[in-house]
This record gives C-alpha cells, structure tokens and sequence, in this order.
C-alpha cells in the first residue's frame, strides 16, 4: 500500500478533517491509545498541550496507508502494518490515533502519532522517514502481491501526467481532466521533432502556442485558457526552448485569444456545452444513487454496531456470573477453579471479538462490492464523456486549421529557421 506522511501541528485542525463526512462515505475511529480524551479532537489537543513543554511545532506526525483500490484489506493487517512503521520510524510507544475513510468504494486509513515523549519531553526525530516508508511499501506490496506502482518500483519515478492543487483547480474551472490535459500535451510533444510539428499536433486537438506575460511559452485552449507548456510537458524550460526557441516568433496571448475568437464557431461551443450539460445531467443521476447508497449503508452499519454492543454487553454478564463471590469465590480460588473460570471467559471473550470483527468486515466488503458497481458506472460516464470532448476538440482543431487563419499561421516557420533535428 502507499505510505504518505509528514510531520505538523495543528492538532484541532487535522481532527476536524480526519472526522469529516462531507467528502467520505464512512468515517470511523478504529483506536485511541495513550491518550485520556476518548474523541479525537480531545485527543489531540492533549497532544499539543504536552507540546508547550517544549520548542517542537510540529508535534504530530501523519500518515495516510492507501491499498489498492480492489484490495479488500481487514482491520488487522492495517493494525499490523501501523505496529511495523511504530517499530521501523522509533515511535513505538508514543500515543497514537488510527481513523478509517471509505471514499468512491475505495477504503483507506489514517494513523497520527504525537511525537513528543512525555517522560523525556522531547519530540522523537523522524529521520529519513520518506525512504524508510517507501521501503517498507515495497514491502508490503510483494508480501501482498499487489501490483506495485511504477514510482514505488523505481525510486523517483512517477506518474508524468501528475499535477499540483492549482492545476487541478485551474481544469475544473474549465471542466477539463488535467491528467487528459498533460497526456495529450506529451503526446504530441514526443511525436514531434520541432516547433512545426509541434504545433501542427496541437492544433489537431485545439491547442495553441503563444508568448507568455511572465512564463515564457505557454498553450492556450479553444476558451482561451492559458497553460504552461514546461510544467505540462513535465520538461525543464530550457529543455523546452531548445527545441522550440524563446518564443520570440510567436504571437502573444492578446493576439492569440483574438484570434481563436474569430474562428470559434458559435455551433461547436454549443456541442461542447451540451455535452458538458448532458454528462452533468447523468451525474447527477448516480449522484442521488450515491447519496441513497451512502445513507443506506451507514444505517446498516450502525445496527451491526449497536446488535453487537447489545450481544457483548450480555456475554459480558453471563461470563461474570460464572464467576462466584463471597466464600463460595475464595474457596474457587484456593482450588484452582476460579483460574480455570477465568481464562475459560477470557478465551470466550476473545473468539467473541474474533467473530464481530469477522461480521463487520464481511459487511464492508459487501457495501464496498455495491459500491464498485456504482463507481464503475461513474467511469463509464466519465470515459464517454472525455471521448467526446476530445472529438469536439479536434473538430475545433481541424476548423481553424482549415480556415487558413490560425493564431500560429507563419510563426512556426519563423521559429524552424536554424533548428534542426538532432540524431
């Protein structure tokens, strides 16, 4: 599974998000230990109170355990994987808060540690926690035999079509998925061979090159949306102007929205609003099932709980009536008795918990079943929805093209004097 972590303070804060339900379907706190508050957020607030004994801010530490989305996972090997990272990053000991998160059919935890040791108070060091926890991912993928991520495989090696909060942002204020957004963008990076090319390729898909205010090169989107060409291709600046120059020859972003304004047909973004408008339409559809879903299973869940509290609650009494008082109970101890009663309820006791825990994730993995049905139909819609959009796209592309007057009419062949492809 993978491992991400950090070190931070801000107890309250991080309560608050570990317990919403806005943004998760179920949210529950699976363990509290070490600390006298029985909620989370009293839980952390002692952990910040122990923290003014001493200078560290940053008096909490993080992390996030993700299986794969298939994987069905019970408590225990989170219970075991959280004890393994206790032991390999030296907070064994230290009070500790796990939550679960169930969000989109996938199943997830969060484990936060105080770092500061009461009895020394001073904040145990995290060394080298990164790699440590890649190791140890690696780990846990072979013992599993999950399909190991290609960056946990390699060491620096990532997804090329990664992107940051603002780009994330920045597309869904355009309705466009980023990770679409950088794979196309590359592709037609690495099936080029210089600046005409190049833009040749974008303008299949209705993508431009323009002069940049501050970023130097940039694409700008038939709405007229800028996009840094560098951190899309994923590419360092001078990697990009070696093969397409300063972009000295290129229109700026003025000349090229007005442009794209020209030759935008009003016919072609009414499809892509339509489009846009039929996918909302549909969404919302599975939305509602989403929320009836959701709902449903919270409620189910709740009863297994409260059946479960009820059933512990009366074994609890008929073990502890087995149990005899009074001289009949000293006489039991003198003989031996009362120990064999004892560890006859403690070993009852333990298949009992045994058995809830069994229950309770039998029925996670019926809920997570259904909800994969749900989330498989939500990809669906999503995959036509971008097919669509990117035919549209190209037909934008394809129009400008044709009509003679593209904002980079002229500029390529500007800028493919003196370049040449290097073998």
């Amino acid at each position: 599974m993978i491992l991400n972590a950090s070190q931070r303070g801000g107890g309250r804060d991080l309560a608050a998000h570990l317990m919403k339900t806005e943004e998760n379907e179920h949210v529950s706190l699976h363990e509290l230990r070490g600390f006298a508050a029985g909620d989370l957020n009293g839980a952390f607030r002692e952990a910040e109170a122990v923290s003014r004994g001493t200078r560290c801010q940053q008096y909490l530490f993080s992390l996030s355990l993700n299986p794969p989305a298939d994987a069905r996972v019970p408590a225990e090997v989170f219970e075991r994987t959280v004890d393994r990272i206790e032991e390999r990053l030296g907070l064994q000991g230290q009070p500790r808060a796990v939550v679960f998160h169930e969000k989109d059919g996938r199943r997830h935890a969060h484990c936060v540690w105080s770092r500061i040791d009461a009895a020394t108070m001073t904040a145990r060091p995290m060394s080298f926690y990164k790699q440590k926890l890649t190791g140890l991912s690696r780990d846990l993928y072979l013992e599993h035999g999950w399909t190991m991520p290609h960056g946990i495989v390699k060491s620096g090696r990532r997804d090329p079509t990664t992107f940051t909060l603002a780009e994330w942002q920045q597309a869904k204020r355009q309705g466009m998925d980023p990770r679409w957004l950088k794979a196309v963008l590359q592709d037609c990076w690495s099936r080029s061979d210089g600046p005409a090319s190049f833009g040749r390729s974008l303008e299949e898909h209705g993508f431009f090159l323009g002069r940049g205010d501050r970023r130097g090169l940039v694409v700008l989107d038939h709405t007229g949306e800028v996009w840094s060409l560098p951190r899309a291709l994923g590419l360092k600046t001078k990697e990009v102007r070696a093969r397409l120059g300063n972009g000295a020859a290129l229109p700026d972003l003025a000349d090229v929205r007005k442009r794209i304004g020209e030759h935008m047909r009003p016919a072609i973004r009414r499809h892509v609003a339509e489009s846009r408008e039929r996918f909302q339409g549909r969404s919302a559809k599975l939305n509602d099932y989403k929320a009836e879903m959701t709902v449903l299973h919270r409620q189910t869940r709740q009863k297994l709980e409260e059946r479960q509290a009820a059933d512990w609650l009366a074994t609890t009494r008929v073990r502890a009536d087995r149990l005899p008082r009074g001289l009949r109970g000293l006489w039991h101890r003198i003989t031996g008795r009362y120990e064999e009663v004892r560890r006859q309820n403690e070993a009852e006791a333990q298949r009992q918990r045994a058995e809830q825990a069994k229950n309770r994730q039998s029925l996670i993995n019926a809920q997570r079943s259904q909800r994969a049905v749900l989330e498989e139909r939500f990809k669906d819609l999503r995959r036509a929805q971008a097919a669509q959009l990117l035919e549209l796209r190209r037909e934008i592309g394809r129009y400008l093209k044709f009509s003679g007057e593209t904002p980079q009419a002229g500029a390529a062949q500007d800028m493919s004097i003196g370049l040449k492809l290097e073998r």
